[in-house]
């Protein structure tokens, strides 16, 4: 092999480590490649393969662990800090909240396979309460095979591996250029679709002042938490809210249309509500206002809240006017 997989032989073992411990920490650097790396060179054995795997697995529960302890001490927002920098912030919270809810231990399991669900699965982990052992073992075994695949593959590639490596040494100025345009080409389509995002329906905003001036007047304005029950039911929601998520959002066409449809969530950038907008408007209704800062202005500007259940509504006719909007409230506790 030329210089480049010389130099990888030399610092295999903990390059592969530290690699793994700055992905799993959230940094945008790529640790597959230098695991395929590793199985390839182990194949002529220039790394060892076993303390290769260790370390790697080792370095990925490091990081778990840490967004696990920040999940139990800080709760859910961890994990909107965490999908705010992300570059597909909507994607993020939707993913996370969805698998999660569905596969509870064994979404950690896959969690490294899938992407944007390998950071933000420890927080979410332990901000549920989780148990730290199980939590420590999904997370092992999650890295093993995560770190194993990766390493097999490189194993059974080694000669293309190999091949790419001597391109690469003979040609370095233009493999960098390469992969630094195709990282800035990804970069700036996600940046431009968060953009398009954030400037849709910038002028229909509802300010916390307005809805809690609103909902005191008739007729009340019909709000809508979107989020997961997973989400919804580690927040606090708006008194007498409708809890939705995007999918079922999407499915109904039963909403109140004689008055302002006020949707909020607790999300990046309101994405969500923003893409719940997005939906309605597609159905017709023109009176539809995300609410600016979602739940967490709500609780900052110190107005009331409740936690409780899912609710269901049913759209009133025409005839009972004073019967749109009824909701039906189960197990709701107010705080």
């Amino acid at each position: 092999m030329d210089s480049i997989a010389a130099e990888l032989a030399r610092y295999g073992v903990p390059f592969v480590g530290l690699n793994v411990l700055l992905q799993q920490l959230g940094l945008p650097i790529p640790a597959v490649p230098t695991m395929m790396v590793a199985g390839a060179l182990a194949v002529s054995g220039r790394i060892d393969l076993l303390a290769a795997l260790a370390v790697a697995v080792a370095a990925s529960l490091a990081a778990d662990l840490l967004w696990f302890w920040a999940g139990r001490r800080f709760g859910y927002p961890v994990l909107r800090f965490l999908c705010r920098v992300s570059l597909s912030p909507d994607t993020c919270v939707r993913q996370t909240e969805g698998i999660f809810e569905r596969w509870g231990f064994y979404s950690v399991v896959v969690s490294k396979f899938v992407p944007g669900f390998s950071t933000v699965a420890p927080p979410i982990a332990g901000a549920l309460s989780m148990r730290v052992g199980a939590f420590a073992l999904a997370s092992i075994a999650s890295a093993v095979l995560w770190a194993g695949a990766a390493m097999g593959a490189g194993a059974l590639f080694a000669d293309e591996i190999d091949a790419a490596l001597t391109w690469m040494a003979s040609h370095l100025p233009l493999a960098s250029a390469v992969v630094a345009v195709a990282v800035a080409a990804y970069a700036l389509v996600k940046l431009w679709q968060r953009l398009r995002m954030t400037r849709l329906l910038a002028s229909s905003m509802m300010s916390v002042a307005e809805l809690r001036q609103r909902l005191d007047t008739e007729p009340r304005p019909f709000v809508i938490d979107i989020g997961s029950s997973l989400a919804q039911g580690a927040r606090p929601h708006i008194p007498g809210a409708v809890l939705l998520d995007l999918d079922t959002l999407a499915q109904r066409d039963d909403f109140p249309d004689d008055r302002d449809i006020v949707v909020y969530c607790a999300c990046p950038n309101e994405v969500s509500a923003r893409r719940g907008a997005q939906l309605l408007l597609a159905k017709g209704y023109r009176r539809v206002r995300p609410l600016k800062g979602g739940i967490d202005a709500w609780v900052t500007a110190g107005q009331p809240v409740e936690r409780g259940m899912p609710i269901a509504f049913a759209k009133p006719t025409r005839d009972n006017v004073a019967a749109r909007g009824t909701v039906q409230a189960d197990a709701r506790e107010r705080v």
